[in-house]
């Protein structure tokens, strides 16, 4: 006050002495203003501003005649074009990157049973590929693959060989799932779990930095393969989705058009994802709805056709490398002959029906048993729960020969239909020795003394897989869960499938089997049922996954009841609990995530949510033309804010705009390089205050000022504000009545009352 009484008696000249050398921050571009601290979100709309401002300067006209010009000129076209070779490069080292990692789990899959003596980098059926003494019915078998029984001892059956092979498949699950914890928990350790509800949280604008590292990239690649290879119940789908976001933060860092705008750098992640989902079923249109559906928070169009490319660079990318050895992008590509009938969907639906019962049963037994984790002693020991989880899996999965081998050949063996030349026990039907009929036309047969045998190891590795997943998925190694859910469903599928087929076969009088079964008729194909099933999975994700499925077949007529399966089984999911469970992991840690598909529907306003509360002390804010450096660097020590908002005078509280903590404490230190001391005075105003010429010369800090900030009425629905907070991506919203500041609300302040309308705890949102 006193500086301001002094003005009035002070001469113009002694006005401009004082305010002479003004210091005006950010006339010029500094460092580090406009970012972000970790563990922040990023304030959307600013982001877009900048990205306006970066296009109005590339767009400016030029004249192209200097070389400086026609510089300018091949740099906006680097700039324009950046997209697509960010785009390129993702989807050529997301593919390579999938095909090497299927490489490499095929072959250590293959190592915990034995080795190939000819050349030990291949796996059990490379090694029979290269082999000339193969014959048909035994063509798992060759001289040059050895158990590892066999090659210690010189006896391939006995007893003794059983015993010794089955310690040495434990004990190679051990060390690969030991080698996986170890390497997590020393370099990398957010290369653990799937990694899909980080990339969902950190799309929907928070920063998790390190998370999308160089380290987590490298770590995250060698670890899945030491998971997946180790036999636990996971899969690699979700991590490749990670992997290949962590290529997209990679290559984003190499254009400043990305690596300076985290509003930009979010479409390439979204368009990264849906090449991580290309690469991992084969499915580059699955991949796409994958990104759009389930992780993307902003999808502009043109991240539509960028994530369209991305994939199909990536599939393409995979397709060359062809790490099955079938042509295909995945192990479980399998094309279907024979028409699915109308009465069939009786038997898809109670599939669907399934699907979302064990999914609600799956997410909600993992995640009281996260929460266990976290809350008692266990989460302490990360390794020992490893060990002790592979050691249960592997003495448990090794008899069943559904279970010993990986994931993706089961899922395979289920989805396969049975011809002429299968040797599966799924395939022991009883032929009619009259029969001559196509190969690719085997009408219904009775059933074998071999596949009862494999229903009954069927029913008990379904149940085996339910248990042992809920355990699995959330443990400190990269862990998928698409494959593991599939797979369960698949097994239900296949069971349903046969028992529906050995119905049709004998009973095929009744009136539901009729009008469309005849005797000596294709009906029913097990197979589709597995793959119907597979599609009513935990994930609750319908168009995307129907997709993913209708790619993985090549069978346009198989759509119907995919959608019918999918659908049921979301309904039925959706009666016990909206959350998925990519959801369910997001709430348990605490992300500020708000979900675009929960609805608010209760009556509360803004003001019953904006702080200061009635008992709270004053808001903190700055005045415009009378805080002194001192007064800012006391209010940035005694508080913990994210910003500021700045008004006229603390008498009248008509706001004028709101301030950055980051960017107010990045402007403060870097004056007092320059000569700026504590009694300086801050201003936003466009002009100076008039101060004595005694004054130390006064701070402009207008440019890092937002003179727009977002702002409501205090009688705002809070269902206005919180379509405001998802639609916009706020990071806070002033709360005001006729131009005076009252309060605040921050997306924190959303999340909590949103968590105690549904009378959960609103102290679960840990992070700001």
């Amino acid at each position: 006050v006193s500086s301001l009484s002094g003005v009035s008696s002070a001469t113009p000249t002694e006005e401009m002495n004082g305010a002479g050398n003004l210091m005006d921050f950010l006339d010029e571009p500094f460092p580090d203003v406009g970012t972000y601290e970790d563990f922040h979100t990023i304030d959307w709309l600013r982001e877009k501003s900048r990205d306006t401002d970066h296009v109005k300067i590339r767009n400016k006209p030029t004249c192209y005649h200097s070389k400086e010009s026609i510089w300018e000129l091949i740099k906006s076209l680097l700039d324009a074009w950046s997209g697509w070779v960010v785009m390129l490069l993702i989807g050529l080292l997301s593919g390579t990157l999938a095909g090497v990692i299927d490489l490499a789990v095929d072959w250590m899959t293959d190592l915990k049973e034995g080795v190939c003596l000819s050349a030990f980098w291949y796996s059990h059926e490379q090694c029979c590929w290269t082999s000339n003494e193969t014959t048909f019915d035994d063509r798992d078998k060759c001289p040059q693959w050895q158990k590892w029984a066999e090659l210690m001892t010189g006896h391939a059956e006995g007893a003794g060989a059983y015993v010794l092979n089955y310690f040495l498949y434990i004990l190679w699950a051990l060390l690969f799932s030991f080698l996986a914890v170890s390497l997590v928990r020393v370099f990398a350790p957010y290369a653990c779990g799937s990694g899909i509800p980080e990339i969902k949280t950190i799309l929907s604008g928070f920063i998790i930095r390190g998370y999308l590292g160089k380290w987590t990239l490298l770590i995250k690649t060698v670890t899945l393969v030491l998971a997946v290879s180790s036999g636990l119940s996971l899969g690699k789908e979700g991590p490749l989705v990670h992997v290949a976001c962590c290529c997209g933060n990679l290559f984003c860092s190499l254009f400043s058009k990305y690596s300076k705008n985290e509003g930009k750098r979010r479409e390439v992640l979204s368009a990264a994802a849906a090449a991580g989902v290309s690469v991992a079923f084969g499915a580059p249109i699955g991949g796409v709805l994958f990104s759009l559906e389930e992780v993307s928070y902003y999808f502009p169009l043109k991240t539509l056709w960028r994530s369209f490319f991305a994939a199909l660079v990536a599939a393409f990318t995979l397709r060359s490398i062809n790490p099955f050895g079938n042509s295909r992008l995945v192990l479980f590509y399998v094309e279907y002959h024979t028409p699915w009938y109308m009465a069939e969907l009786v038997p898809f639906i109670l599939l669907g029906v399934f699907g979302g019962l064990w999914g609600t049963l799956f997410i909600r037994a993992n995640i009281a048993w996260c929460r266990r984790r976290k809350t008692t002693q266990l989460g302490k020991y990360p390794v020992l729960e490893v060990i002790a989880i592979t050691g249960i899996t592997a003495v448990l999965a090794y008899p069943n020969p559904y279970t010993r081998r990986s994931t993706s050949e089961l899922i395979s063996e289920l989805f396969n239909d049975c011809g002429a030349l299968e040797s599966s026990q799924l395939c022991d039907y009883i032929n009619n020795p009259n029969m001559s009929r196509p190969v690719d036309d085997i009408p219904d047969r009775p059933a074998g003394p071999g596949v009862y045998n494999a229903l009954w190891q069927l029913a008990l590795a379904l149940v085996f897989k339910i248990v042992i997943t809920i355990f699995t998925f959330g443990m400190k190694i990269p862990s998928g869960l698409f494959i593991p859910s599939m797979a369960v469903g698949a097994i239900a599928g296949r069971i349903v499938g046969i028992a529906v087929e050995q119905m049709a076969y004998h009973h095929h009088d009744w009136i539901i089997f009729k009008n469309w079964c005849r005797p000596g008729a294709d009906c029913v194909t097990p197979g589709l049922y597995a793959m119907v099933g597979a599609a009513a999975g935990v994930t609750r994700m319908t168009v995307s996954l129907v997709v993913i499925m209708f790619e993985l077949t090549g069978g346009l007529e198989y759509i119907v009841p995919l959608m019918a399966a999918a659908v049921t089984s979301k309904w039925v999911a959706d009666a016990f609990g909206k959350e998925g469970i990519y959801e369910s992991h997001i709430q348990l840690n605490g992300y500020p995530y708000l979900d675009v598909r929960d609805e608010f529907t209760h009556r509360t306003l803004a003001t019953d949510v904006m702080r200061p509360r009635r008992n709270d002390p004053p808001l903190a804010v700055l005045t415009q033309d009378t805080t002194t450096v001192e007064d800012v660097e006391t209010l940035i020590k005694d508080t913990d804010y994210n910003g500021f908002p700045v008004v006229v005078s603390r008498e009248s509280e008509r706001l004028i705009g709101f301030v950055q903590r980051r960017d107010l404490t990045l402007a403060i230190s870097k004056m007092k390089q320059d000569g700026v001391v504590s009694s300086s005075v801050v201003y936003f105003t466009e002009d100076a205050p008039q101060l004595p010429a005694s004054n130390p010369q006064p701070l402009k800090l207008r440019r890092i000022l937002n003179l727009s900030p977002f702002t409501v009425t205090d009688h705002t629905p809070m269902e206005t504000v919180v379509d405001i907070f998802r639609k916009l991506g706020l990071r806070q919203c002033l709360v005001t009545r006729s131009g005076r500041l009252l309060g605040i609300i921050t997306k924190k302040d959303v999340l909590r009352h949103m968590a105690q309308m549904m009378n959960q705890d609103p102290e679960s949102i840990m992070f700001n």
